[in-house]
């Protein structure tokens, strides 16, 4: 069996190509998933239900909707998780509105803009973990409330996704709410599936 290499560190440049890549993908899949009038869950499902209520570009909505969180991932995760995390938001807002201006869906079919939005947006937020940043929002929430009352972190989000999942049908027809599933579930698998931090050795092979 071959012994596996020790993890070795990313540079601030690598971390900087990553984070800007990242945020352009998950600001791209919000676009698709947006076009067809869908839902995704966490805090960018949120969003996007506060988009579609007001008419209030998303990428603002998710900028503003991230900022109580931020004060629990101090606390939670510290200063530099809390910083990348922070700047991973903002990029992610600024592309969401660079978004419409540049690309524009002509015929867009709603079941593959679930499976194709939910697949890049876990590709997105997969580069983040991997370089020390996130798209924070709920899944903070989710491990405060883990260590403060000892609430499971899957229960916890499973249970917002839900509550999001609800409050749709304020705006969109049953039909796109179940798409809306088929685009969580095809996220929360690539993040299942690729997520495995003993997996992940950064020095080549």
């Amino acid at each position: 069996m071959r012994p596996q290499r020790p993890a070795a560190a990313h540079g601030f440049l690598e971390d900087l190509q990553a984070w800007v890549t990242a945020s352009f993908l998950f600001a791209f899949s919000m676009a698709i998933v947006a076009s067809a009038g869908l839902l995704s869950g966490g805090t960018s499902g949120i969003a996007l239900l506060g988009h579609y209520a007001t008419g209030i570009p998303f990428g603002r909505v998710l900028f503003v909707a991230n900022v109580p969180f931020y004060l629990l991932a101090v606390g939670k995760l510290g200063w530099r998780f809390t910083r990348r995390t922070f700047l991973a938001v903002a990029l992610v807002s600024g592309f969401s509105e660079l978004m419409p201006r540049v690309v524009r869906f002509g015929a867009l079919d709603p079941l593959f803009a679930a499976v194709v939005g939910g697949l890049i947006a876990g590709i997105a937020l997969l580069i983040l973990l991997r370089h020390g940043s996130s798209l924070g929002g709920v899944g903070v929430l989710a491990l405060y409330l883990h260590d403060r009352l000892g609430w499971r972190v899957g229960v916890v989000q499973l249970f917002i996704d839900a509550v999001i999942l609800g409050a749709a049908f304020a705006v969109a027809s049953p039909g796109r709410v179940a798409l809306s599933i088929v685009g969580m579930c095809a996220f929360n698998l690539t993040i299942a599936v690729n997520h495995r931090s003993e997996r992940y050795v950064v020095a080549a092979a």
